[in-house]
């Protein structure tokens, strides 16, 4: 049986977020809750996309298997999104495989209903996609940008930042295996990053389990990337609200 999700968790997606009141109480009927685990696959390289996401605190990557079995990752999407784009931009399918990178909560909705609700719920729900699109272009770019002319260690900073903001918490689950996805790199070089960012005192790093500890000192040491994917998020979507989870620690300065 579908539950209908509670109107509050749609504040924890940006996207869902950014629509019309109205807006929001006719597409609150199509979403379905659901836990992500680790490494699930939501989409499948050229099958047909059947659903999409809109995560809550999980965070899914898109990746890209090369020939030779290598795989890189192309985009992350976490509570400033959705997982799916393609069907909004009329595709059935895309070149790339979803994956969820850090387990969490998200909401589902069934692709044939979603492309309904693009038609007819109205344009404020076309409106807030197509900007998302926007930050989505944006982050593929950028990451194109930032993979060619970036240090690993300044991506990797780059990187947990981004994922503690879709998290909206300062400690997270993050394996080596996914970071050098993320980063294009082998899992040595990971280990040697993470090694100099824990002996920084930036973050903590045991048994899969990421810290910030130093949220202003991580900035310092990421690229400008995540600055600039940051700020074109706020304008287009409106601002993060990332809060801290009680009990956890400061991990998060402004």
């Amino acid at each position: 049986m579908v539950v209908t999700p509670p109107t509050p968790f749609l504040t924890q997606n940006r996207l869902l977020r950014a629509l019309a009141p109205a807006t929001v109480q006719q597409v609150l009927l199509t979403l379905q809750p659901l836990a992500l685990r680790l490494k699930d696959t939501l989409i499948t390289r050229d099958a047909p996309i059947t659903a999409v996401y809109f995560p809550l605190d999980a965070v899914v990557s898109v990746v890209s298997t090369l020939a030779d079995g290598t795989t890189l990752e192309v985009a992350t999407i976490g509570n400033e999104g959705v997982v799916g784009v393609p069907r909004f931009l009329q595709g059935s399918s895309m070149p790339f495989t979803a994956i969820v990178q850090v387990p969490g909560a998200a909401l589902k909705m069934e692709a044939e209903v979603f492309a309904q609700a693009v038609g007819e719920v109205g344009s404020d729900f076309y409106g807030v996609l197509a900007r998302y699109t926007q930050v989505w272009c944006t982050q593929l770019g950028q990451h194109a940008v930032c993979n060619r002319l970036h240090r690993v260690g300044e991506r990797c900073a780059h990187w947990l930042l981004q994922t503690q903001d879709r998290v909206g918490r300062a400690a997270f689950p993050l394996t080596q295996e996914f970071l050098a996805v993320m980063l294009g790199v082998r899992r040595t070089s990971v280990t040697d990053v993470a090694r100099q960012l824990q002996q920084a005192g930036l973050i903590r790093y045991q048994r899969g389990v990421i810290q910030v500890l130093d949220r202003p000192g991580l900035e310092a040491a990421s690229c400008e990337c995540y600055g600039l994917i940051a700020r074109e998020t706020e304008r287009l979507l409106g601002p993060a609200h990332t809060e801290e989870c009680p009990g956890e620690g400061d991990g998060r300065s402004a």
